[in-house]
């Protein structure tokens, strides 16, 4: 099987379950051409899921000693998933700029609410349901609109290369309100997100991690057509927390992607993001 790549994993330097060599030990074992490694980078605020500055050099010297010990087996990059928080702690804040890394994944996971309160809204379907409750009022549309309105402001200050799960907040959404996704103004706004990030010519991730458990990915299949209209570049990544888990959902993936026309995606070799083609066997 060709197109082995995922560059949208977590090891033990942030909120996943083994150590970066497991990861890429289990990526050579399955015959993968090239990995990355792309922890949850620090906020200015400690939490369960995110790594602190402190560990940084630590978590930079250890690839370079298995980017070393594994050079003749796989090629490895070094990037980071950088939360959107507001306009001080962003990817394209400079101390994130800085740093010496291959790729970055620019992610939104936490939304503040009207009384200033940090809302982690990446949870289950019960427990966003909740939050909006507790949070917002029960107003899901506002919700929905501050949510897209941090992407966009994302996407705007740039300094990342993927975009991470780009609409996770859609599962969640149309769990609170079945239909929401065939709402026009709800639509819109997922258009011009998207119109957005073709202009800029960010990478936009298919994110496999919750294809076996929720039948979705992260962007929602509906709108891979538009992505291929828009002249995004994607490429097929699992978000793995878990070794085992490199490889989740990649076949669907592609061949979603290719059923809407993709005849590429986007990998790193050589140093640098090249198109490949989607694997014929699909």
């Amino acid at each position: 099987m060709t197109n082995l790549t995922n560059y949208h994993s977590h090891c033990l330097y942030c909120d996943g379950r083994a150590n970066m060599e497991d990861f890429i030990r289990f990526a050579i074992n399955e015959g993968f051409t090239s990995y990355g490694i792309s922890s949850h980078a620090p906020l200015p605020f400690a939490t369960a899921w995110t790594m602190e500055w402190d560990r940084m050099e630590d978590y930079l010297a250890e690839f370079a000693r298995l980017k070393e010990k594994y050079a003749d087996k796989i090629e490895l990059a070094i990037g980071l998933e950088i939360d959107y928080l507001n306009e001080e702690s962003n990817p394209a804040s400079p101390r994130f700029r800085e740093l010496p890394l291959d790729y970055r994944i620019g992610s939104v996971h936490m939304l503040y609410s009207p009384e200033g309160t940090v809302v982690d809204i990446d949870t289950s379907a019960d427990t966003f349901r909740g939050l909006v409750d507790k949070h917002f009022g029960g107003d899901l549309n506002s919700v929905v609109r501050l949510y897209y309105k941090s992407l966009l402001r994302m996407v705007e200050l740039g300094g990342f290369d993927i975009v991470g799960h780009a609409d996770k907040m859609h599962y969640n959404a149309s769990c609170y309100r079945p239909g929401l996704l065939d709402e026009p103004w709800y639509d819109a706004l997922v258009r011009d997100y998207f119109a957005a990030i073709a202009r800029r010519g960010y990478i936009v991730e298919i994110n496999t991690k919750a294809y076996h458990e929720l039948g979705t990915f992260y962007p929602n299949e509906r709108y891979f057509t538009l992505l291929k209209e828009l002249g995004v570049r994607v490429q097929v990544n699992s978000d793995a927390h878990y070794p085992e888990r490199i490889n989740n959902a990649r076949r669907e993936g592609l061949a979603a992607l290719k059923k809407a026309g993709f005849t590429s995606v986007a990998e790193w070799h050589g140093g640098r993001w090249e198109e490949r083609a989607v694997m014929s066997e699909l």
